[in-house]
């Protein structure tokens, strides 16, 4: 059972790392690590207590206990607690006010605005997933397997291509877990046409759909973290992953950030965020207010 009355932990900041400026922890290798391979993985930016917390919030969020009744234009994912299937809550910041409180974190939107090179970052949406552990005896079922894909390739509406989801591993994420996996240097093959495929299951189906528009090579790298630990990846960073074969499920938090003069790109796929731009939303009209709320900088 998780405790979810912790004394309260403040979510840590630059200076918890003994550096005066976030450029001391997003280096130069760090920005060209990103930019070359898709993708880079933080240290610890969370504290064992917050974790603790975060995966309170995410069992209370699958059981309908909730800070907040009011949900997002996502609304409430139906849960079969028996089955294998993956668990996906898009906007759980609507409903719980430990997931608004990682998704929104200075530090995370600090990070994402150097590796966007943007000065201002918002949220774009954030999703709360739960694979569960299948066991040794899972290796043949798909239903916990997330498809290979591009986040961009859901988000075309979004006038920039130039997003950031930072991956908050809730657990230590071990190769039977099912990790993340991504492709390095995909990021700079482009938009691949159809690659808005998170919830396909056939990855071998889906390599080879990809495979044959780009012919480049394709070498899977596992995002193998501790708990605490927040990998950073570029939106056409082709990722996805297997079933969770360990008893355990496997938690996350994910931030899907933006640069904060992200507008409308009409005429393109549609996408549940366009609901809050009103029934006459015009190409070039931005992404703000408390739906969107700005991640750095901030005041907090």
């Amino acid at each position: 059972m998780v405790n979810t009355c912790l004394q309260e932990v403040p979510l840590r900041t630059v200076q918890s790392f003994g550096t005066e400026s976030i450029d001391d922890l997003v280096t130069s290798e760090v920005h060209e690590q990103y930019e070359e391979q898709g993708y880079w993985i933080a240290p610890k930016l969370f504290e064992p207590e917050q974790i603790e917390r975060l995966r309170g919030a995410q069992e209370r969020l699958w059981s309908s206990d909730y800070d907040h009744d009011l949900p997002s234009q996502y609304g409430i994912q139906k849960i079969d607690q028996e089955s294998p299937s993956v668990r996906q809550q898009c906007n759980g910041f609507w409903q719980m006010d430990e997931i608004r409180k990682a998704v929104t974190a200075p530090l995370i939107g600090a990070i994402g605005g150097r590796l966007m090179h943007s000065d201002i970052v918002r949220l774009w949406h954030d999703q709360v997933v739960y694979k569960p552990g299948l066991g040794p005896e899972g290796a043949c079922e798909s239903a916990g397997n997330i498809g290979w894909h591009q986040d961009y390739g859901h988000w075309q509406c979004s006038s920039t291509r130039n997003m950031c989801t930072a991956w908050i591993a809730l657990q230590d994420i071990t190769m039977d877990m099912g990790p993340m996996l991504m492709i390095p240097g995909s990021n700079k093959w482009g938009l691949l046409e159809g690659s808005n495929t998170f919830g396909q299951k056939d990855l071998s189906a889906l390599r080879e759909k990809f495979s044959s528009q780009t012919h480049e090579s394709w070498q899977p790298t596992p995002c193998l973290l501790e708990a605490g630990q927040v990998s950073f990846h570029h939106a056409l960073t082709l990722h996805g992953s297997g079933p969770n074969l360990t008893h355990e499920p496997r938690m996350c938090v994910i931030s899907h950030m933006m640069p904060g003069d992200t507008t409308y790109r009409g005429g393109h796929m549609w996408h549940p965020n366009l609901v809050f731009l009103g029934p006459e939303a015009q190409d070039g009209q931005p992404f703000l207010g408390p739906y969107f709320p700005r991640i750095w900088p901030t005041d907090r």
